[in-house]
């Protein structure tokens, strides 16, 4: 039975019998009950098994669930998530742990119990969990020596999200997964999540002169070196052992004036990271200097202003189990605007 559909019967089930709230999907992160708290999907748990939590910038879910560390993040109002530069886009269902024997019963029967589902979708179901095709007893022989995996979906639901369509399956702890299950759980495949979580600083310029400048004066641009330092995701699956670390370093800003009356600096509008900052701060004294990094409108914005769009671009890659060397993802980029009023020099007739 196809995924989706699936689902969608167990909820409607879950529903009739009163005992499970069963959502859609799951989702990548412990929105939902973790087993051993408040039960798979929502069903009286048994204080047994994986738990799920959260830790300041440490959110977990349980069994399945991916551990998403994201102290090392960037923080702050203005914060955001990166674009990638390209078509790219991080998975959008898997296959992971996600429950023990006692919960996977727990989960199954009352839904069987209701009824609703069909007595040949039910039987089955019994027939491949309980009689021994293939599982018997829902696997209870091999409790803590492994789990059975499942599907999780990418919380925001993107193209592909319901093409996870594989019933769940036992894997022994320390084994693979059927090599026939494509999706499932890998390192990279960690990277990839974390990188859909990585957060970086708002990119709203400092600007000299400040606020408003002149027509033909060259206005110097930077970010602070101290907001733009290398940020980074930790995503891991601690029942089996696996983990990736996804990091995000600043290397360029790229400044759009908001209008082709416009020239900047440099003429391609890109600044490279200059050490641990992009652009130059201006300093007394510099006036008469060409800005390594800014703008120079040619034509005043009148009543308004102009909108300056700067975009910063941080190359991403991630190390994880088995994986020492940087290995890379898409770039990414964030931007934001800003007014800029530009204005006419005033000039004094005597």
């Amino acid at each position: 039975m196809p995924a989706v559909t699936r689902f969608q019967r167990l909820a409607t089930a879950a529903i009739l019998a009163g005992s499970v709230c069963l959502s859609l999907a799951t989702s990548a992160v412990a929105t939902q009950n973790p087993p051993g708290k408040g039960g798979i999907g929502g069903a009286p748990g048994n204080g047994k098994g994986p738990s799920g939590g959260v830790d300041g910038n440490t959110i977990n879910s349980s069994a399945g669930g991916i551990v998403f560390d994201r102290s090392k993040n960037g923080s702050g109002g203005s914060v955001g998530a990166v674009r990638p530069t390209t078509t790219w886009t991080p998975p959008a269902c898997w296959y992971a742990p996600k429950y023990t024997p006692e919960q996977l019963q727990k989960q199954m029967e009352p839904i069987w119990e209701a009824g609703s589902t069909g007595s040949g979708w039910d039987s089955d179901q019994r027939n491949r969990y309980v009689n021994g095709e293939p599982y018997k007893d829902f696997n209870k022989d091999k409790t803590g020596k492994g789990y059975f995996w499942d599907s999780f979906v990418d919380k925001s639901y993107p193209p592909g999200w319901d093409k996870c369509e594989e019933p769940p399956f036992w894997v022994d702890q320390g084994d693979p997964p059927p090599a026939d299950i494509e999706n499932a759980v890998t390192p990279e495949m960690l990277a990839q999540l974390a990188y859909a979580e990585i957060r970086v600083p708002g990119t709203e310029v400092t600007l000299a002169p400040e606020g408003t400048t002149k027509v033909n004066l060259p206005t110097w641009a930077w970010l602070d070196g101290a907001d733009f330092k290398p940020v980074s995701v930790t995503a891991s699956v601690p029942l089996i052992g696996i983990e990736a670390t996804t990091t995000a370093e600043p290397v360029s800003l790229k400044i759009e004036p908001g209008t082709a009356d416009a020239t900047t600096y440099p003429a391609s509008g890109v600044c490279e990271l200059n050490g641990d900052e992009i652009g130059e701060a201006y300093a007394k004294g510099k006036a008469g200097e060409t800005p390594p990094c800014g703008v120079k409108y040619l034509r005043s914005s009148g009543d308004g202003s102009y909108q300056l769009q700067a975009t910063v671009t941080w190359k991403i890659h991630w190390t994880g189990t088995g994986v020492n060397v940087d290995q890379p993802l898409p770039d990414g980029e964030f931007g934001a605007g800003q007014d800029v009023i530009v204005q006419e020099i005033q000039s004094i007739n005597r």
